[in-house]
């Protein structure tokens, strides 16, 4: 493979030759003992208390303006930016000048990564400050950033182009410091989540992701092959069935965070590899479910934002409990203006059509439902709201509703036009479950590739006794959008599944 370089590439290669001659390593593998970051500095620094006086810090050099035998730079670490003074008789107190005049001013580059011995002072300008008394290369930089540049209210060079961002999520990291802050928010979501529930009493464990029936969620999964076992297996669509095998096994609480993944489309709001968090209590059901995952998300927004307010696309959306309660076929009469309650499949089919909603001839009714819902309904359902006890049809693991038997207890929370999470009281009836699977199967055998599969190891754990269980699914992906304003699924994943890149000379070869 040859690669291709732009001039300035090959610049800063040439300039890495350079060093190499000079005895320089680019790429040291010594140890380096940072005690402190740009942050810290400046929260703590106190020229009266004389502190700050034996810094070592590293980051990636960011600007750099050389006047003469003295230089300032700006040097960014994971925490922020800090200026830093380089003058040239304190890094080269010898007769050998080669460090500052050769070095710094010609074979170091924007982006490289240094290291700076010194001390914390205040400028004659009042601009907090480290004095370097040394200066180590810990990393030279081979490719140009992306410097933003800002001239006359214009800004340049800004790196904001969505696939070069996600692609290049390291450049975006450095670049867009700000983009730090939704994932570290992210991480607080999670770890947020972590505590409630182990202070409610449940574990956390782990179930498979490679399955050979890929159950609990009507999906389309990823197929790979064992090739010692030789069998196909599944790439998980859910851990919801192994996690309810856990409660029949005695446990009374247990959640999970885990990877699924749907061989679905992408947009932005779906990415077909994602995070979903999903719990399940014994001796519970969907009405204490709900009233749990109020606190929870109130918590979780109080947390991040200091706040149970967000904005999210325009609207001032409040997590604080208690949120609406809405029945689905209520929902549709409100919003669609027709009361579909009890309709035959055809009924549906031609109540759909003349909706104008489209739908194909795999559906059953849960799904001409659901698609009715989903054109009508979703849209309008701004601040938190639980859409509650769907049909049958459309709930094949849900227990049946306790006043009403076409109906289940379930509820999904919609938060601006879209799902956030998913809950039931768990049906643990193994007879009404494997006929449920047979429903699902018929569908599948009319061409609906998502439907359910048959998982009688599943239906076995049930006929051992499951006791009643309340259970949720959560998707992080989408709770971090919400919880950081973002609009995007691939803003608030480091890495979002996109096309191939095709990269400048690797359809090459030597």
């Amino acid at each position: 493979m040859v690669q291709e370089f732009s001039e300035q590439e090959l610049i800063r290669r040439e300039s890495l030759a350079k060093l190499r001659e000079l005895g320089i390593d680019p790429y040291p593998a010594a140890l380096y003992p940072v005690n402190t970051n740009a942050a810290e500095i400046a929260a703590g620094f106190d020229p009266e208390k004389g502190n700050f006086q034996e810094v070592c810090i590293a980051g990636r050099l960011m600007s750099r303006r050389i006047m003469g035998a003295a230089s300032f730079g700006e040097l960014q670490d994971e925490s922020g930016r800090i200026q830093i003074y380089v003058k040239r008789d304190e890094i080269c107190p010898e007769e050998d000048k080669t460090m500052y005049n050769t070095v710094w001013k010609k074979l170091l580059d924007i982006g490289d990564i240094i290291g700076i011995k010194g001390f914390a002072f205040f400028t004659q300008t009042g601009q907090l400050s480290v004095h370097a008394k040394e200066l180590t290369l810990l990393s030279k930089s081979l490719r140009v950033l992306p410097i933003v540049k800002e001239m006359d209210g214009q800004v340049f060079d800004a790196f904001t182009d969505p696939e070069m961002r996600y692609r290049q999520r390291y450049v975006d990291l450095i670049v867009n410091p700000q983009v730090k802050e939704t994932f570290i928010k992210r991480a607080q979501i999670i770890a947020t989540m972590r505590e409630y529930f182990n202070q409610a009493g449940c574990l956390e464990v782990e179930t498979p992701i490679l399955q050979s029936i890929p159950g609990g969620a009507t999906a389309r999964p990823f197929v790979t092959h064992h090739n010692a076992l030789n069998i196909p297996l599944y790439l998980r669509i859910a851990n919801e069935l192994y996690l309810k095998r856990l409660i029949v096994g005695g446990y009374n609480g247990v959640y999970e965070f885990a990877k699924d993944f749907r061989n679905e489309g992408m947009d932005k709001t779906h990415n077909p590899e994602f995070t979903c968090m999903e719990i399940y209590v014994a001796y519970k059901d969907y009405i204490w479910m709900m009233e749990f995952v109020e606190k929870m998300l109130e918590k979780i927004s109080l947390k991040v934002n200091g706040t149970t307010k967000v904005e999210i696309a325009g609207n001032t959306v409040d997590f604080a409990g208690p949120y609406r309660r809405l029945p689905i076929l209520d929902a549709i009469k409100e919003y669609a203006g027709v009361d579909v309650k009890g309709m035959a499949e055809p009924d549906l089919r031609a109540t759909c059509k003349k909706l104008g909603v489209e739908v194909e001839p795999s559906m059953g009714k849960g799904k001409l439902i659901d698609a009715i819902f989903g054109e009508y309904c979703e849209k309008n359902l701004i601040q938190p709201t639980y859409i509650i006890d769907y049909p049958v049809e459309m709930s094949p693991l849900t227990k049946r509703h306790r006043n009403d038997p076409t109906l289940t207890e379930r509820f999904e929370l919609f938060v601006c036009g879209k799902e956030l999470a998913n809950a039931y009281s768990e049906l643990n009836d193994p007879i009404d479950q494997f006929e449920r699977f047979e429903e699902q199967a018929a569908l599948k055998s009319k061409g609906d590739d998502e439907a359910m599969y048959i998982d009688m190891d599943f239906v076995r754990a049930l006929e051992y006794g499951m006791p009643p269980t309340s259970g949720l699914g959560m998707g992080i992906d989408r709770l971090t959008m919400f919880m950081t304003g973002q609009t995007a699924i691939q803003d608030v994943l480091f890495f979002p599944q996109m096309k191939p890149e095709k990269i400048a000379g690797s359809e090459k070869s030597e």
